[in-house]
């Protein structure tokens, strides 16, 4: 005889149903959740890694990703510096979080002869030997980037006379200097352009605030994204200094021979046996 099951275990079976089914979609939303959230903490890792690169530090400051290693987060420069400039990086700022930096546009760094903010860092992230001369404090050898001109957009190339960056450099006539050229649209006038010297440029960004544009035409960026690299295999023969590194280098033999008369052949032939 055939039997049924009763009221109490179809109510059994169809309370276990809906407690899987509930499981599941627990688990598909927590899973769903936690990828989500991995992503997004990526993505913010992402984000502060990219940012770092463009990133200006506090004088002092040693290499960016030995300064990542050093710097303890603890705020000590941000509270020395009398005028506000530097920041701890917050989340949303796109910065490597707790860590110092400034924006020159904003407020830029405003050159102080005791350079406050490098002595109380406690761990050598900004390093007050790289700022000193002579056993004192010299700020004007400050690195925390090097000013870059927009000739696009900045007005003095136009023909319009602007020397706010210039008037606004604390190293006056020797970071960034003005260049007469003639303008050749006028046939009279005469073009008054700035010129950024990276030996002398600070970083400070005090052009930066200045600049009379409505987004500045002049800007600070980090040193190694501003400056490109010639290499070591190229000499300046001018430079009496430069020139002596040839008295070290290796002599580099070539397997490609090389013969004379056919060079001499090839140069004095004419263009179409080139091809």
């Amino acid at each position: 005889m055939a039997s049924y099951p009763n009221e109490d275990h179809l109510y059994e079976m169809k309370n276990k149903t809906q407690s899987d089914r509930r499981k599941f979609i627990l688990n598909m939303a927590r899973g769903a959740g936690i990828t989500a959230l991995g992503g997004f903490i990526w993505s913010a890792y992402v984000d502060e890694v990219t940012a770092s690169q463009l990133t200006l530090r506090p004088p002092g400051a040693i290499n960016e990703v030995d300064f990542l290693k050093t710097c303890i987060k603890c705020g000590l420069c941000v509270e020395a510096c009398p005028y506000d400039t530097l920041l701890l990086a917050k989340p949303g700022d796109n910065k490597p979080l707790g860590t110092p930096y400034f924006i020159p546009r904003d407020i830029p760094c405003y050159m102080c002869p005791d350079i406050p903010c490098v002595p109380v860092c406690p761990t050598g992230a900004l390093d007050e030997q790289s700022v000193t001369t002579d056993g004192k404090l010299d700020i004007n050898i400050a690195d925390m980037g090097l000013a870059v001109i927009d000739r696009e957009t900045c007005i003095a190339f136009w023909g319009i006379q602007c020397d706010a960056c210039y008037r606004a450099c604390p190293i006056l006539g020797h970071a960034i200097t003005v260049e007469y050229n003639k303008n050749e649209r006028t046939g009279k006038h005469a073009y008054l352009t700035p010129l950024v010297h990276a030996d002398a440029c600070t970083g400070c960004g005090l052009c930066e605030k200045a600049c009379v544009t409505e987004k500045a035409s002049i800007f600070v960026l980090p040193r190694e994204v501003a400056m490109g690299e010639a290499g070591s295999y190229y000499i300046k023969g001018w430079d009496k200094a430069d020139e002596k590194r040839l008295e070290d280098a290796s002599e580099i033999k070539t397997t490609t021979e090389i013969s004379k008369e056919t060079a001499m052949d090839s140069l004095n032939s004419d263009s179409e046996d080139l091809y």
